[in-house]
């Protein structure tokens, strides 16, 4: 767990950021510092971003046509051969594609190979049902062998691609197109399995990641006004889980509300309550999208329609509380 003292709190933040910009950026100058470097993607250039890659690498640049199964197959291909292969595309199509690839090819060979998965959750919108990526942290996150990040700013994201080249094995990034703001200080190092507090508080912990980590942190302090003290957790890496800090916070408040842009089933609220029913039950509220498919619309709409905002965090934190008296 690491120090709120490490990260940027600054209540307010006027730009808003693409994280696939920094994931693009990252992604350049690692390949110009290791000549291993290199990118594979399924007729993904622009939403992918990797248009100056292509310029500056095109005999590292692989571009497989609409073939994501073939593309995680090439991927494991150029890692057996000393590469290091980011395989990058729609989230939506690069898991549900090609998850027997994922698991078989990636996972059980331990191959070491770094799957980008972009425009993640509903960052889609107008596309629809078939483009909302909600699925993919349930999916990805039972794969042994596979660590899973999910980014919650610019910084991060670049942060968590530098590291990702030092990491041995496979890994999925979830790397959103939702504009969001910096939260984390331009000094921030990368950690996988371990959370970072943006917030102390000592009634209600909010444990989330992603976009959404910055609608936490405007929760914490809707809450503040209330009169009631919100700790916020980045817990973004949702695999391997930093159960220190989730059991430190059931122990420390009076209960958590996670949340996350997916299902609300299999993904980080029930991967954090594994933990808590077997290690320290504790009161939970798990915010996410229901038992059904996202319906079309622009993200904002989309995030507010399930609550996945920082009033829905203050609401789901205030029933928890009134709950437990």
């Amino acid at each position: 767990m690491v120090s709120a003292t490490d990260v940027n709190t600054t209540a307010t933040r006027p730009q808003l950021f693409d994280c696939r910009d920094a994931y693009a950026r990252t992604l350049e100058e690692m390949a110009a510092a290791d000549s291993r470097v290199c990118a594979v993607v399924n007729d993904s250039l622009s939403s992918t971003k990797l248009k100056g890659f292509q310029t500056k690498f095109p005999e590292r640049f692989v571009n497989v046509g609409i073939a994501e199964q073939n593309m995680i197959g090439v991927g494991n291909g150029l890692a057996n051969g000393g590469m290091a292969p980011y395989v990058c595309g729609a989230s939506c199509f690069l898991t549900a594609r090609a998850m027997e690839q994922i698991k078989v090819d990636m996972a059980y060979s331990k191959a070491n190979v770094k799957l980008c998965g972009m425009s993640s959750g509903m960052a889609y919108g107008q596309l629809g049902p078939t483009h909302h990526s909600i699925e993919d942290l349930a999916w990805t996150r039972i794969l042994p062998n596979l660590a899973v990040v999910v980014p919650a700013d610019p910084i991060e994201t670049a942060a968590a691609m530098r590291y990702s080249l030092t990491h041995e094995g496979p890994m999925f990034l979830r790397i959103s197109r939702i504009p969001v703001p910096q939260i984390h200080a331009d000094n921030y190092e990368f950690k996988l399995g371990k959370a970072v507090v943006l917030r102390e508080g000592g009634d209600v912990t909010l444990i989330t990641n992603g976009v959404l980590v910055a609608r936490a942190l405007d929760a914490a302090r809707l809450l503040q006004a209330r009169g009631v003290s919100a700790r916020v957790l980045n817990m973004s890496t949702v695999k391997p889980l930093d159960r220190e800090a989730i059991l430190h916070a059931a122990r420390t408040t009076r209960g958590i509300v996670t949340a996350e842009e997916a299902l609300a089933a299999g993904g980080l609220g029930g991967a954090i309550a594994e933990v808590l029913a077997v290690e320290h039950p504790a009161p939970m509220r798990i915010l996410g999208l229901p038992d059904v498919f996202a319906p079309t619309g622009t993200a904002e709409f989309l995030l507010e329609h399930f609550g996945l905002t920082a009033e829905g965090m203050e609401r789901a934190a205030m029933e928890l509380l009134a709950s437990e008296g």
